[in-house]
């Protein structure tokens, strides 16, 4: 396992503070959608199949990838797939981080998801706030991130996050020079439980395209399951 963290970039305004932040301290730094346009020593760009072309990056430097949903999709299948992790990339790209890179840590940036109404909400001006959408899989974005935090932790790996004034993600705030926290095992009765759950309810589209899917997903179960997640997290 690496010794040292992932830097995961989302496009909140606060992600262009992790501009200057030496990459020496990172083992691979991942840029979602846009964020590839924070800093040029990104060695992985991750963004959904409908990312128009004309803003991704042109060429590849040397080292650098294209991680596209032939990749994405099969990682977070592993964790029980993006209905139950939450149909956003900052969630889809934590998930694939941990199959892929397998981390110690991964902190992000600009991924807290708030999108005030009265100013930027993106760093390079006004975007669309993908979590808001109608979307049943992002009822509780603070779940997902519980989730998130403890399927990382059973595999060894801690989920942080930069400072921000406000974060819909529950991982604790570090800064780059003050990564030296170690993951923390879950509680696995509760973690294992919630799982089982999931599989019981089996609401899993292996294709990654649930809002395609015939089954007819239950917002109230869903809902429940995030309960859980929450609960587990506080165990």
């Amino acid at each position: 396992m690496p010794d040292k963290p992932v830097l995961i970039m989302g496009s909140a305004p606060n992600v262009t503070a992790c501009a200057a932040w030496p990459s020496s301290r990172f083992s691979a730094i991942v840029a979602i959608n846009n964020a590839w346009q924070v800093r040029p020593d990104w060695t992985h760009h991750i963004a959904p199949d409908d990312f128009p072309l004309d803003r991704a990056p042109k060429a590849l430097e040397a080292g650098q990838i294209r991680v596209t949903s032939s990749t994405y999709v099969p990682a977070n299948n592993r964790y029980g797939g993006i209905l139950y992790a939450g149909g956003t990339m900052a969630f889809t790209a934590g998930y694939w981080a941990l199959a892929a890179l397998k981390p110690s840590a991964m902190i992000f940036v600009g991924c807290d998801m708030i999108y005030p109404q009265d100013k930027r909400t993106h760093f390079y001006g006004t975007g669309t706030a993908d979590p808001l959408r109608d979307d049943i899989s992002l009822r509780n974005l603070e779940a997902k991130s519980a989730r998130l935090l403890l399927h990382a932790a059973a595999q060894g790996c801690v989920c942080l996050r930069a400072d921000s004034p406000e974060s819909r993600l529950l991982f604790p705030i570090k800064t780059p020079e003050a990564l030296e926290e170690t993951a923390s095992l879950p509680d696995a009765k509760a973690f294992n439980s919630v799982k089982a759950q999931e599989k019981e309810l089996a609401y899993h589209v292996a294709s990654g395209r649930y809002w395609e899917s015939e089954t007819p997903f239950s917002p109230a179960k869903l809902d429940a399951i995030d309960d859980l997640w929450l609960a587990a997290l506080a165990a």
